[in-house]
């Protein structure tokens, strides 16, 4: 979100504060009219990015926890913002934007790195982000904070559909099945990706009622995969359209075909009318799985690391990890 400015402003900026809940309504104006303004230098002078919905900002909000950094003027309105989050040694930012006025002043450059400094103190070891790859400011402006590209992030979407039989979710177990389950989904994705720990996140969309974790287990009962996903309209005032997969843990790729038919129940009996999928592309088998199951492919994202702090794909498994809210 850093673009020249042939004028600067005024007023000072001061932070990083911690951000509240009370300040939703201010991220979301920095956020629509930066990311708006992102469109209209690319070219796309229509486009109006809409408010997001503000149970994805306290998600978004809670779930950084301490990471969750904004930057005020001298009037106190909320300059610029980055919601830096980690899941144990995995760590992202996301959403980040600077108010249009303070864009090219060398503020974007500060969020940047006061995020790569609180992820590193707190012991993550991957850092990293998703920008929209026709961006060449954005590539250019991350790459020389030492960030460099790797492959897309596809977002791929397919029909909800009712399965054979119901999904198995977290969200119908009782408290003690609850706390099991969180005990072996921690334990799988360890084994999986070691370091990595998804429990805040499916804890607080149970708490939220924001959506649910599906669970895959194999004939004997052993946990194979999960799946968390978000139910609730990304964008404020819009209609529940579809099921958001934020992360999904599988003990073998090949194991995909499977959650997907129960994430597409989900989505179903949810009241949504399709399951979206940001599949990495490091994942081509689970890709062109999704091609032959007809998906869509909806959007690009380049997902880009900072050196020496990149993801190593696991062995046979798949891990997908949303790097966006």
């Amino acid at each position: 979100m850093v673009a020249t400015r042939t004028w600067r402003p005024t007023h000072s900026v001061d932070g990083p504060f911690r951000a509240r809940l009370e300040d939703i309504s201010d991220l979301n104006q920095v956020f629509s009219d930066a990311f708006t303004e992102r469109y209209r230098r690319d070219g796309m002078v229509g486009v109006r990015v809409p408010f997001l919905n503000p149970a994805v900002w306290r998600y978004a909000i809670e779930d950084a926890d301490a990471g969750a950094m904004l930057w005020r003027d001298d009037r106190g309105h909320v300059a610029a913002f980055n919601m830096v989050h980690r899941s144990g040694t995995e760590g992202w930012m996301g959403p980040l934007a600077v108010r249009t006025e303070y864009q090219g002043t060398g503020l974007g450059k500060d969020i940047v790195s006061r995020g790569v400094d609180w992820l590193k103190q707190s012991g993550a070891s991957v850092i990293g982000l998703e920008t929209m790859p026709r961006t060449m400011d954005n590539i250019g402006f991350y790459s020389r904070l030492g960030f460099v590209p790797g492959r897309l992030t596809l977002t791929m979407t397919l029909d909800a559909a009712l399965g054979e039989k119901p999904a198995s979710l977290l969200a119908r177990r009782t408290t003690l099945e609850k706390e099991t389950t969180l005990g072996e989904c921690k334990a799988l994705l360890e084994a999986l990706a070691p370091g990595y720990d998804y429990t805040r996140e499916i804890q607080l969309t149970d708490e939220l009622s924001l959506g649910d974790t599906v669970i895959l287990r194999g004939s004997n009962g052993t946990l194979d995969g999960f799946a968390l996903a978000h139910t609730v309209p990304l964008v404020e005032g819009r209609a529940r359209e579809e099921l958001r997969v934020l992360k999904m843990v599988l003990r073998h790729e090949e194991q995909f075909p499977e959650m997907a038919r129960s994430l597409c129940d989900f989505a179903r009996r949810s009241g949504t009318r399709r399951v979206a999928l940001r599949v990495q592309g490091e994942y081509q088998s689970t890709y062109r799985r999704l091609v032959k199951m007809n998906a869509r492919v909806r959007w690009t994202d380049l997902r880009m690391a900072l050196t020496g702090h990149d993801e190593e794909r696991p062995k046979n498994a798949l891990v997908l990890s949303n790097w966006e809210i």
